[in-house]
């Protein structure tokens, strides 16, 4: 009896040697470093993201007015990229992505204040609008551990947002309008990699996104929206398949 259980606890520290090594093999030079893959995922403000620092640019406000944070929504995000790691670096790569999400304006009771009026806050119930984000990554410099099969990275560069939003705004019965605009910003990254084959690799992702927006005023739709800056800052997590060629 003693003999089978030593022999069965062998074999399963065995298996699981065998197991913990198959996921960290040296992965062949031969591993193909151009890829191109597809991504799906969550846009997170919960985690510390949102609309905020908003400076009001609208004939209908007092100049320097302000506005408080506009609370967004969770929402679905799905995208794709490419990508190519040196073969005199095999550390070091570049990559380009694209993605989309719609983290909507939530219903929400929102202030408004002025320095000119010390102490003097307004408020008022916005009912809600649709805010959609496209986001381009033209360049992200990329950093990753190549020596194994499950490969840790980071990365880095700027993106190109082009967010537009559109719906009820400050009244349920305002008229519909939208503002669009594109602005420079930030897109950083960090995540891992697997390599399920030679060609094949699945890896779930963390992202930061920052930009400052600038809608523009539609006075003549007012109370629908009213132009403004904004700091956008969202977290993104996102899973995916690539093919590495």
């Amino acid at each position: 009896m003693k003999h089978w259980y030593a022999t069965r606890v062998s074999s399963g520290i065995s298996a699981t040697a065998l197991l913990l090594s198959s996921l960290f093999i040296v992965v062949p030079t031969a591993y193909g470093e151009t890829y191109v893959a597809g991504q799906f995922g969550f846009a997170v403000p919960g985690l510390g993201g949102g609309l905020s620092d908003g400076d009001i640019n609208s004939s209908f406000f007092l100049p320097g007015t302000t506005h408080g944070e506009f609370e967004l929504s969770t929402s679905l995000m799905f995208g794709g990229k490419v990508g190519h790691y040196f073969n005199s670096a095999r550390w070091i790569g570049v990559e380009a992505e694209v993605f989309h999400t719609t983290p909507h304006i939530d219903q929400q009771v929102h202030t408004f204040q002025n320095p000119s009026v010390p102490g003097v806050t307004a408020s008022a119930t916005l009912q809600g609008a649709h805010l959609r984000v496209l986001t381009v990554a033209p360049f992200n410099l990329m950093f990753r551990y190549h020596k194994t099969r499950l490969q840790p990275y980071i990365g880095f560069g700027p993106g190109i947002f082009f967010a537009r939003i559109s719906g009820e705004g400050l009244a349920p019965d305002s008229p519909s309008s939208s503002s669009d605009n594109a602005r420079l910003g930030l897109n950083v990254k960090a995540g891992l990699q697997y390599y399920v084959t030679k060609h094949l690799t699945a890896f779930a992702e963390w992202k930061f996104n920052y930009a400052r927006f600038a809608f523009a005023d539609n006075p003549e739709l007012f109370p629908f929206f009213f132009g403004m800056d904004a700091t956008y800052k969202m977290h993104l997590v996102s899973f995916g398949v690539g093919y590495h060629f």
